[in-house]
C-alpha cells in the first residue's frame, strides 16, 4: 500500500528526483573515466623516443601501475551497470506513473453515497414500471408463457429489497468502520445492478412475445381505458362522500387521487389516439411508443382509483372499530394500573380526545385508531384482541397509501422515502404494525416533500407533465421523452425514437 506521504507527493517532483539520480550516476561514471585516463596514457607504448638507460629504481612504482591498470575494468563495468540501472529506473518510473495516472481515482464517500442513491432509484423505477406493463401483455397470452417474466420481477424485487435493507442499516450508522461502510455501498450498488440485469435479460424476449404489430395490444389498452374511465367517473362521488362523512383531511386525499387519475386518463386518451393513427398508417414503431405510454398512464390511473376504493373501505372498517378500540384501550390502561405497570404519559389525554371526536362531528377514523394504538404500544395488552386488529388495519392503510403515492410520483421521489417504505413493508411482515405505520407515514411525508420540491406539474392539454412526474415518460426531452418499458436501466428506454 502506498503511504500517504508518497500519495501526497506531486508527480513532477518525483520525476525531478529520478532525473537527478540519473545525472548523478552518469557523472560518477564520467568521473571514473576521467581518473582512469592518466593511467591509460601511461600504458601507451613509446614510438618516437629512443630507448634510454634508466637508473636502477625500486619495483614499487611498477606494482602501482599494475594495480591501477587492474582497476580500470572493474570501474568501467561498475559505471556501465550504473548507467543501465539508472536508465531502467527511469523507464520503470515512467511506466508506473503512466499506470497510476490512467487508473480511475477512488470515489469519495460522498460520491459513493450518491451512486448508491441513484442505483436504488433506478432499480426501484425499473421494477415498478415492469410490473405495470406485464398485465397488458397477459391479456394477449397465457399465464404459463408469462411465468418467466413474473419470476424475473420477483427476483429483481428480492434483490432490491436486500439493497434497501443494506441502505437502511447504512443510514442508521451500521457498520461503523469506514472500510466496511464503503463495502456496504458497493454491495447496495451490486444488488441494484443484479436486479436490473435480471429484467434486462427478459426485455427483448417480452418485445418479441408482444410482436411488432401494435394493433391487438392497442385494442386491449383501449378496452382497459374504457373500463377505468367509467370507474373514475364514480370516483368523484366517492371523494365527495368521504369528505362529508370523515372530514376535510380524508376528503382532500381522496380528491387528490381523483384529480391525478383524470390527468393520467387525459394523457392516455391522447396517446391512444396517436397510437391508433400510427398503426393505421403503418408506422408500427411509433405506434408501439404511443401504446406503451398509454399503458403506463392507464396503469397509474387504475392504481389511483383502486387506492381510493380501498381507502373508502378501510375508513368504513375503522369507523366501526373505533368504539371497541377505545373500550379496549381504556381496559388495558386500567389493567396496567392495577398491576403496577407504568402507564405511558399522555395516553389518557389521547383517549379522551378521540372519545370527544366521536360526538363532535366528522372525523378521520383511521387517524383516530392510529393515535389510540400508538398511545398504548408499549403496554403488554396492546398486542391482543381489538387493539391488535386496529393496529394492523392502520398499518396496512398507511403502507398502501405510501406505496401508491410513490408509484404514481416516482419521477420526482428520491431514495430516502423508498427506503423507509421498504422498511415499513418488512416491519409489517415481522409483524410490528404500529412501528410499520409510523415508518409508512414518514415515507409518505418525505415523498410528498420530494414532489413539492420537484414542483407540481402545470396542467397541460395532453397531461404530459403528470406522466413525467409519474415516471411514465422518462422526462429527458421537452415533450416528455420516451415511454418507459419493461426492463432494467440498460433497456427501459429502448423505445426512444431512432433506437429500434
Amino acid at each position: 500500500m502506498t503511504s500517504s506521504l508518497v500519495r501526497g507527493r506531486p508527480r513532477h517532483a518525483t520525476a525531478h528526483i529520478r532525473v537527478r539520480v540519473a545525472h548523478a550516476l552518469v557523472g560518477a561514471v564520467a568521473g571514473a573515466g576521467w581518473l582512469a585516463l592518466p593511467v591509460l596514457a601511461a600504458q601507451e607504448p613509446a614510438t618516437a623516443s629512443p630507448p634510454r638507460t634508466a637508473p636502477a629504481a625500486p619495483a614499487a612504482p611498477r606494482d602501482d601501475e599494475s594495480s591501477a591498470v587492474d582497476l580500470i575494468l572493474p570501474v568501467a563495468v561498475l559505471g556501465t551497470a550504473g548507467v543501465v540501472a539508472a536508465y531502467s529506473y527511469i523507464r520503470r518510473g515512467r511506466r508506473t506513473s503512466a499506470a497510476v495516472s490512467s487508473a480511475p481515482a477512488a470515489p469519495t464517500p460522498a460520491e459513493s453515497d450518491r451512486q448508491a442513491r441513484e442505483a436504488l432509484v433506478r432499480a426501484d423505477d425499473s421494477v415498478r414500471a415492469s410490473e405495470e406493463e406485464l398485465p397488458f401483455a397477459a391479456a394477449l397470452t397465457d399465464g404459463r408463457t408469462l411465468a418467466p417474466f413474473r419470476h424475473a420481477i420477483h427476483t429483481a424485487r428480492t434483490e432490491l429489497s436486500a439493497a434497501f435493507a443494506l441502505w437502511h442499516r447504512y443510514e442508521e450508522g451500521e457498520p461503523r468502520d469506514p472500510g466496511d461502510r464503503r463495502q456496504a455501498l458497493t454491495g447496495i450498488v451490486g444488488r441494484c445492478a443484479e436486479a436490473g440485469r435480471v429484467l434486462d435479460a427478459r426485455a427483448g424476449e417480452l418485445d418479441r412475445l408482444r410482436g411488432p404489430a401494435a394493433g391487438p395490444a392497442l385494442a386491449v389498452a383501449e378496452e382497459a381505458f374504457r373500463r377505468l374511465a367509467a370507474r373514475a367517473a364514480g370516483a368523484r362521488a366517492t371523494a365527495s362522500e368521504l369528505r362529508e362523512r370523515y372530514g376535510p383531511s380524508a376528503g382532500a386525499r381522496a380528491a387528490g387521487c381523483v384529480e391525478e387519475a383524470m390527468d393520467r386518463l387525459v394523457f392516455a386518451t391522447a396517446r391512444l389516439n396517436e397510437g391508433r393513427r400510427a398503426a393505421d398508417s403503418g408506422e408500427q414503431e411509433r405506434a408501439v411508443r404511443q401504446l406503451r405510454a398509454a399503458e403506463g398512464a392507464v396503469a397509474q390511473a387504475g392504481i389511483l382509483v383502486a387506492g381510493l376504493d380501498r381507502t373508502a373501505r378501510r375508513l368504513r372498517e375503522a369507523a366501526a372499530l373505533v368504539p371497541a378500540a377505545l373500550t379496549g384501550a381504556e381496559a388495558t390502561l386500567a389493567q396496567a394500573r392495577a398491576t403496577g405497570t407504568p402507564v405511558p404519559s399522555g395516553a389518557d389525554d389521547t383517549l379522551a380526545a378521540v372519545r370527544e371526536e366521536l360526538t363532535a362531528g366528522p372525523y378521520d377514523p383511521l387517524d383516530a385508531l392510529r393515535r389510540i394504538t400508538r398511545a398504548l404500544v408499549r403496554l403488554p395488552g396492546a398486542r391482543s384482541g381489538v387493539l391488535d386488529t386496529a393496529a394492523d388495519l392502520v398499518a396496512r392503510a398507511a403502507v398502501g397509501e405510501a406505496e401508491d403515492f410513490v408509484t404514481v410520483h416516482r419521477g420526482a421521489i428520491g431514495a430516502d422515502p423508498r427506503s423507509l417504505l421498504a422498511t415499513a413493508v418488512r416491519t409489517l411482515a415481522a409483524p410490528h404494525p404500529v412501528e410499520a405505520a409510523v415508518l409508512a407515514r414518514r415515507a409518505w411525508e418525505l415523498a410528498d416533500r420530494d414532489v413539492r420540491a420537484h414542483g407540481l406539474p402545470a396542467s397541460d392539454a395532453q397531461g404530459s407533465a403528470g406522466a413525467v412526474l409519474g415516471g411514465v415518460l422518462l422526462g429527458e426531452e421537452p415533450d416528455g421523452g420516451p415511454p418507459v418499458a419493461f426492463g432494467g436501466p440498460e433497456t427501459r428506454d429502448r423505445l426512444r425514437p431512432g433506437t429500434g
